[in-house]
């Protein structure tokens, strides 16, 4: 790729693809792999969507039953919160951790499944269309940056508004820590968390059905996948989820930016795709890289601000920073901090090259329609 503004790239990370091209496009219906009947809900909004009504039918039908007041609703957990503390005020309620959290992130995977489908297909589609794509490949990658553009813009205001609840407004890194074990959670922190937890984990879902065209930084997205699901769930196991907020806020919002230059470069409005990708470079250098150091930063040296008390492993307690912890806290982030300098140095590249080249086209986007072309000539011959 020479001299380009690549921005029609994979979610979440500004590599360039190298993928070679075909020598055929297959036809739409057939572009996607085949999946167990028991995983059609993954790629079928239909599907999904009769998964997610399951719980909701079964729960009204449960509320109707004359002893519905005097037990609790078994179908609640799927798409309620559980674990609510008993002696939280009713003005402001929270909730702990618990075993019934596993059935509020099946649903929500289900419902990332369906939330995916029709933004891609329905929503993104004909907006690609209206704006001259027509190529199969590019349609799909339009999509998906639709799809990340929305998800990112809405969880980070959301991470933003939460932020704004805690002691750790704007990174007030010492209260990662102080008065820890942080085990009582606001109920939006809670739902927040848990469904970035099944967002993470719908993503991989994705990578692992090939519902996504591999690109060339395949094993760095997988590998960061990883990492994020790593963190959310030792951070929501260990009582971590004040840091694990600021984490979050600090990858949604640039990638919003991110995608959101994807989308303008797919449209070809040259003059906005450029000032976009300006406040990108921006908004990735402050929030991924400054922001995240600072939190490595507060791990490193601001650990032993925990109290005494909650340095050692009692799980009944809640309480599970002692010694080795700090490394398990620094290791995940700092291994995250180094994908993230590796898409840096590609998008410092990408900036480099725009400014010693006033055309700044990404000649390599062509690459990314399975061979449309080649379909072409080949029907034409």
């Amino acid at each position: 790729m020479s001299a380009s503004f690549q921005t029609d790239l994979a979610p979440q990370t500004p590599l360039e693809s190298n993928t070679p091209e075909r020598r055929f496009s297959p036809p739409p219906t057939a572009r996607r792999p085949p999946v167990s009947p028991w995983l059609s809900w993954a790629v079928r909004p239909i599907d999904s969507l009769k998964v997610l009504a399951v719980p909701l039918i079964l729960y009204a039908n449960w509320q109707l039953l004359p002893w519905s007041n005097d037990f609790p609703n078994p179908f609640a957990p799927f798409f309620l919160l559980s674990h609510r503390v008993p002696d939280s005020p009713p003005d402001d309620p929270r909730y702990a951790k618990g075993y019934y959290d596993f059935l509020f992130i099946a649903y929500y995977i289900v419902f990332f499944s369906l939330v995916r489908q029709l933004i891609t297909f329905n929503l993104c589609r004909p907006i690609a269309r209206y704006y001259g794509i027509r190529k199969e490949g590019k349609l799909d990658r339009y999509g998906e940056q639709g799809y990340a553009f929305i998800y990112f813009a809405v969880m980070g205001a959301w991470g933003y508004r939460i932020m704004g609840q805690l002691p750790t407004w704007w990174y007030r890194t010492e209260y990662f820590w102080i008065d820890y074990p942080h085990w009582d959670m606001k109920p939006e922190l809670k739902r927040y968390y848990l469904m970035q937890m099944a967002y993470w984990i719908q993503q991989l879902l994705v990578l692992a059905l090939g519902l996504e065209k591999p690109r060339s930084d395949y094993a760095e997205l997988v590998a960061h996948h990883f990492v994020t699901i790593w963190l959310v769930g030792w951070s929501y196991l260990v009582n971590l989820t004040l840091i694990g907020n600021a984490v979050y806020m600090s990858m949604d919002i640039p990638d919003a930016f991110l995608a959101f230059s994807k989308l303008l470069n797919y449209m070809r409005m040259e003059r906005a795709k450029i000032i976009s990708f300006v406040f990108m470079v921006v908004a990735w250098t402050y929030f991924r890289h400054i922001l995240n150091f600072y939190i490595l930063w507060s791990v490193w040296f601001e650990y032993d601000l925990t109290p005494e008390s909650s340095k050692i492993w009692i799980w009944e307690n809640g309480t599970y920073l002692n010694w080795w912890m700090k490394y398990q806290v620094f290791v995940p982030l700092a291994l995250l901090q180094v994908l993230q300098l590796f898409w840096y140095y590609l998008i410092l590249r990408i900036a480099v090259r725009a400014i010693m080249i006033s055309q700044v086209d990404d000649d390599r986007s062509d690459d990314e329609d399975d061979g449309d072309d080649e379909d072409d000539k080949a029907k034409k011959d």
